[in-house]
């Protein structure tokens, strides 16, 4: 069974850092790009981060280019989400997600909660 636990939110003041995890089973993960996304209160889901399969390569919302840095380790089955200098506006739930081949559906994580307040 495909499962995405997420885990690292908290509650921080502006300015500082957090690292978010997300531990993946049921699919051969090394074969896979994963992404995280967030939704805030009354907004839609926004896509943050997706980084290749071998980890080569990146891609970031605007919003959080140069403050937020995807990466993953194959050999745990995990993928990370580092952000740095966070702002109230940072303030949502984050999941994390992954789309497998034709037929076999996409996977999102139960989400963990990020509080960015002073």
């Amino acid at each position: 069974q495909v499962q995405l636990v997420e885990s690292g939110g908290g509650l921080v003041q502006p300015g500082e850092s957090l690292r978010l995890s997300c531990a993946a089973s049921g699919f051969t993960f090394r074969t896979y790009a994963m992404s995280w996304y967030r939704q805030a209160p009354g907004k839609e889901r926004e896509f943050l981060a997706r980084i290749t399969a071998t980890g080569g390569s990146s891609d970031y919302t605007e919003s959080v280019k140069g403050r937020f840095t995807i990466s993953r380790d194959n050999a745990k089955n995990t993928v990370y989400l580092q952000m740095n200098n966070l702002k109230p506006e940072d303030t949502a739930v984050y999941y994390c997600y992954v789309r497998l081949r034709l037929g076999r559906g996409d996977y999102w994580g139960q989400g963990t909660q990020v509080t960015v307040s002073t």
